[in-house]
């Protein structure tokens, strides 16, 4: 590979670690937490998934010189992260371990969305000229069509429930993680590397592409087209909430006793 299409690989795979390495950690909090024993076991499942699908793009970029991958997932501050910034916010308040009050709506509409924006992006890598990230993007995929399937289900039951609470709430929180989802679709400029190195598609295309995917289900629940915004900012540029920084210092606890450990 040239120079030029080397370091274009490094970023996108550094956004693409990131976004499930934080994203796994925020469905890992609800280990205990779910509404029921199913969806304790389902979700966990899922977060361990998404987990071992940022193992796999932490290791690539260690193939291609950036360090060991447990460093690159762990010992990184929050301004060297890419994920994008919607992945990182808090599931709701309090803490895991005292008197967590959190949102499972939140998590469902984020879940659902993200998903779908990832199943999009992953299915452009299929075709990637990267051949090692396109090997993974059919790994992926594969593992994929249940999540969404699972996030879809959830999304679709808890709009279509009927029940007051429940729709505000979903509403509540599709306007929350709309508001920060164009985050997930951004290049942080470098849109043009990467498509122009053949690594992926357009984001605007794959933006369309995601609202066109998600548009019968919105339908199907009596909700119109869904504006993807960067309300708090571009997480691919380093801009991170506090949310992100507090999530890094309970991660780095285990880590820091023995960073010799396997991850």
């Amino acid at each position: 590979m040239s120079n030029e299409e080397t370091a274009a690989v490094r970023e996108l795979l550094y956004q693409l670690a990131d976004d499930d390495f934080i994203h796994s950690y925020r469905g890992s909090e609800w280990l205990g937490l779910a509404p029921h024993i199913e969806e304790d076991v389902a979700a966990s499942s899922i977060t361990q998934d998404t987990m071992g699908h940022a193992a796999m793009f932490y290791q690539l970029l260690e193939e291609l010189g950036e360090g060991d991958a447990n460093q690159l997932a762990h010992d990184r501050q929050a301004s060297e992260r890419k994920n994008a910034i919607i992945l990182e916010l808090e599931n709701g308040p309090g803490h895991y371990m005292g008197e967590p009050v959190y949102d499972w709506a939140f998590a469902v509409v984020r879940n659902y969305f993200y998903t779908q924006a990832k199943m999009t992006k992953i299915q452009s890598l299929q075709n990637s000229s990267y051949q090692p990230l396109a090997d993974i993007a059919v790994k992926v995929r594969m593992e994929l069509y249940y999540h969404l399937m699972h996030w879809k289900t959830w999304f679709i039951q808890l709009m279509g429930s009927g029940h007051e609470e429940a729709v505000t709430r979903m509403k509540a929180a599709i306007e929350k993680t709309s508001a920060d989802l164009r985050g997930v679709f951004s290049y942080g400029g470098h849109h043009d590397s990467f498509v122009q190195e053949g690594l992926i598609e357009d984001e605007a295309v794959l933006l369309e592409r995601w609202q066109q995917a998600i548009a019968p289900v919105l339908e199907g629940v009596g909700l119109g087209r869904v504006e993807a915004g960067l309300a708090l900012g571009d997480g691919r540029k380093g801009i991170h909430t506090k949310d992100l920084e507090t999530a890094l210092e309970t991660l780095r606890e285990v880590y820091a006793i023995d960073k010799a450990a396997a991850w």
